[in-house]
């Protein structure tokens, strides 16, 4: 199992989790859940609801500028995943002194809850673009719907005793996509447990976790985006 896209999965729970928390029901990571959130605010009268408007269109922008950047990083002799990665563990550290300094936040529409907020989802999409330009053989590390719906599929047929054809990729998926349910399943119980205890201090957490990701992209080939 590569550990790279284990240790993603466990920061984007963490995130995810401690961002929904923090900040008045925003998702910092899953960004189309506050579609769900927006509708429960609106029905509820709770704030944030401008915050979780902006999170889609800010996560798109950010996708996007990423790509079009990564088509520029090697006539500057820059690694591309390696700079994607290390702008990421940078905003993560921005985030969390944002939200160290500026928290708690009681207004998920205060506009310090949406500099904090919106800082961690540009974070979370240069993750989500650099998972599909570079990762893209590995679980997604952001989005556990459509994996645990593969994993049901491929135990389905385990159990079914399928053909050797089907059954051999399927058990080799089940281990990838099984450790990173349970790796974001851990992110997310260790960002809701230590927020519980230390409040925005958490966020210092996720740009520690994302360090080493630095290190483990030196030893990956470089991809050139197409």
């Amino acid at each position: 199992m590569k550990p790279m896209p284990i240790l993603m999965s466990l920061n984007a729970g963490f995130v995810d989790t401690a961002g929904f928390l923090a900040l008045q029901g925003l998702f910092t990571a899953h960004v189309t859940g506050n579609f769900v959130t927006l509708g429960a605010a609106l029905v509820n009268g709770t704030s944030g609801v401008f915050a979780k408007l902006l999170a889609l269109p800010v996560f798109c922008a950010v996708v996007l500028i990423t790509r079009i950047v990564s088509f520029a990083l090697p006539s500057f002799g820059l690694p591309i995943l390696r700079t994607m990665l290390a702008i990421k563990t940078l905003l993560l550290a921005v985030a969390a002194v944002l939200a160290i300094h500026f928290g708690p936040f009681k207004q998920g529409d205060a506009w310090d809850a949406i500099l904090t907020g919106m800082t961690l989802v540009a974070a979370m999409a240069i993750q989500n673009a650099a998972h599909r330009i570079h990762l893209g053989t590995a679980p997604p590390t952001t989005l556990m719907t459509g994996t645990t719906t593969q994993i049901m599929i491929d135990l389905a047929d385990i159990l079914r005793r399928a053909s050797p054809d089907v059954t051999t990729p399927a058990k080799g998926r089940l281990r990838r996509m099984s450790a990173s349910v349970a790796a974001f399943a851990l992110g997310c119980a260790g960002g809701a447990f230590l927020y519980a205890f230390g409040g925005t201090w958490c966020f210092i957490v996720p740009p520690l976790l994302a360090l080493p990701t630095l290190v483990m992209s030196e030893s990956r080939p470089d991809i050139s985006p197409t």
